[in-house]
């Protein structure tokens, strides 16, 4: 009887100290980083070594975090790449402001809708060459160390150069995605097995050192002779010729005209704290409107992970997704009414048709004005830049140049072709994007840079993240690891259903919350994939201080020093 009471009380003890942890943080899966003169969190370890050693070099906030996404290229092409495109919020410290990079490309101006009518297509397809636009990554490397850098390009890219030449192992995760993807594109395409395997046809595995030579070379010219080696010279020819012969339409013109556009960010005051998005092309501003829909809600009476917290979140989603859809388009083709879409007062006309005990399905509101990596950095100086970069659908078009050791982007697939519509195909347009950076200040001064990767999740995670942190009082750490609620729409999930799409939920809500939510005309499901991947730097502006956090459903790592 002794040795059962021992025994109980010791399941009680150690169930207790699951639940609270020591830190009394119920959901952080470790401590958060602390530092104080550098930060830097990336979704691979190696990646956050490489930037932090550049910030110890000397080099800024910037110059870290180009080396690290140079590295990303190389050790995470199964999301990232000079493929793909680019989007980055700066804080410069000296200026006291924020400044936005818009480093998305623009579709060929030789291919037009009619080419895709002509075809019979009701879609852009997700592989191949017409899905293929400028990549962005390049020049938004350039343009950001033009600006904020410091230190050389040449030693900037040297870390990735080294690896790529000498070789890393790959993470077990990596590899996952890499054996999901190459054999089907090596089927396909050309190139692929030459570039993403060991001898021309294995895949690597956890724990196989990869080497990718090509893209080292690559990499040396871009630090030698700089961003116009790859818009304007050998290369560009290189990736017209062979965009072309696979029957697509980017040209050396597309690559030679393109320009990445500093853009101001935008924001909008959630409990007293300044949330910023970049404005469309992406979806930045949908984490906007959702936020101003739950501020009309006291959700310090509202307990996290609840069926209140769990639908009000879903309802504002609905409502932002199809304003969305609507209207969130190339700001140089579309007058997309953004000051509208996230002033307080369309939130408050919005918030009104939420019934708070059932589920509804919602249409686009009267606005009447007119695959991925995140990495953050802060640095000595008290510089912070949130940057993200994809290829979008994991590795991306399938379509790799010979010789130059990276994948094509596929983000022109997200164009639509109903005419009419703000995000219709045309030449030389940027198509609407999914990737978005974003940071939190208060009172002026910058408080938190992070993003959650993951498509159409994006806007959903960067508002639980900012409602975790002010709402549910949780820190870095928990904010990232605690579980998440994300939405399918009808569409997305091939679903018919009056609420429109499915609420899926990551494991640990509880059961009776999930029967209550059914209650209310929710469908409700789980999926493995649909949670997004988060970063995350805070600064502690009385301490002087840098706090890191990086969540352990994937491979990230914060570090400081």
């Amino acid at each position: 009887m002794k040795i059962l009471s021992c025994t109980l009380l010791m399941l009680s003890t150690l169930a207790a100290f699951s639940q609270d942890r020591v830190t009394g943080h119920n959901f952080a899966s470790r401590s958060e980083v602390i530092a104080q003169h550098g930060m830097v969190a990336t979704s691979h370890p190696l990646a956050t070594q490489i930037g932090l050693d550049v910030l110890k070099s000397g080099g800024t906030a910037v110059d870290a975090a180009i080396a690290a996404n140079a590295a990303l290229g190389l050790m995470e092409p199964t999301g990232s790449g000079i493929g793909g495109d680019l989007f980055a919020i700066v804080w410069d410290a000296k200026t006291g402001k924020l400044y936005g990079l818009n480093a998305s490309g623009r579709s060929p101006a030789t291919l037009t809708l009619d080419y895709f009518k002509e075809k019979g297509l009701g879609k852009i397809p997700s592989l191949g060459p017409l899905p293929v636009n400028v990549p962005g990554c390049v020049d938004g490397w350039f343009e950001l160390h033009t600006r904020f850098g410091k230190l050389p390009m040449t030693q900037i890219l040297a870390p990735a150069i080294e690896y790529a030449e000498k070789g890393f192992p790959i993470t077990e995760l990596i590899a996952y995605y890499l054996n999901r993807s190459v054999p089907m594109l090596g089927s396909l395409y050309p190139n692929v097995l030459e570039t993403y395997t060991l001898d021309g046809k294995t895949v690597p595995a956890k724990g196989d050192v990869f080497r990718n030579p090509q893209l080292a070379s690559t990499y040396k010219k871009l630090a030698a002779v700089g961003r116009d080696a790859f818009y304007k010279g050998e290369i560009a020819h290189t990736i017209a010729d062979f965009i072309q012969a696979q029957g697509g339409f980017l040209s050396y013109d597309d690559l030679a005209t393109h320009h990445s556009d500093w853009v101001e960010p935008v924001s909008v005051n959630y409990r007293g704290y300044d949330v910023w998005e970049m404005p469309p092309n992406g979806q930045g501003i949908a984490a906007l409107q959702m936020l101003n829909i739950l501020e009309g809600y006291d959700f310090s009476q509202i307990q996290y992970g609840s069926a209140r917290h769990i639908h009000l979140f879903t309802e504002a989603k609905k409502l932002t997704f199809e304003d969305r859809d609507k209207y969130y388009a190339d700001m140089d083709f579309e007058k997309v009414p953004v000051n509208e879409l996230i002033s307080k007062a369309y939130a408050d006309k919005r918030r009104k048709l939420i019934n708070e005990n059932r589920a509804g399905a919602f249409e686009a509101g009267d606005a009447m004005e007119g695959g991925t990596i995140y990495l953050t950095v802060a640095d000595k100086d008290g510089n912070m830049v949130s940057l993200i970069q994809s290829n979008y659908r994991g590795m991306g078009s399938g379509m790799v140049p010979p010789g130059l050791g990276f994948m094509f982007q596929d983000r022109g697939e997200l164009f639509s072709l109903v005419p009419g519509h703000a995000n219709v195909y045309a030449p030389g347009k940027r198509p609407f994007h999914t990737i978005i950076p974003a940071f939190i200040t208060k009172d002026g001064k910058p408080f938190v840079s992070f993003g959650v990767m993951g498509g159409d999740f994006q806007p959903m995670g960067h508002a639980q993240i900012v409602m975790n942190l002010i709402d549910f009082g949780m820190n870095l750490q928990e904010a990232g690891d605690a579980p998440r609620i994300s939405h399918s729409n009808s569409t997305d999930a091939g679903i018919t259903h009056p609420t429109k799409g499915e609420i899926l939920l990551e494991s640990g809500f509880d059961y009776e919350v999930i029967r209550e939510l059914m209650a209310m005309g929710h469908r409700v499901g789980w999926s493995l994939g649909d949670y997004g991947g988060y970063q995350a730097i805070m600064f502690d502006n009385q301490r002087k201080i840098y706090l890191g956090a990086s969540e352990s459903r994937k491979d990230g790592q914060a570090a400081g020093y």
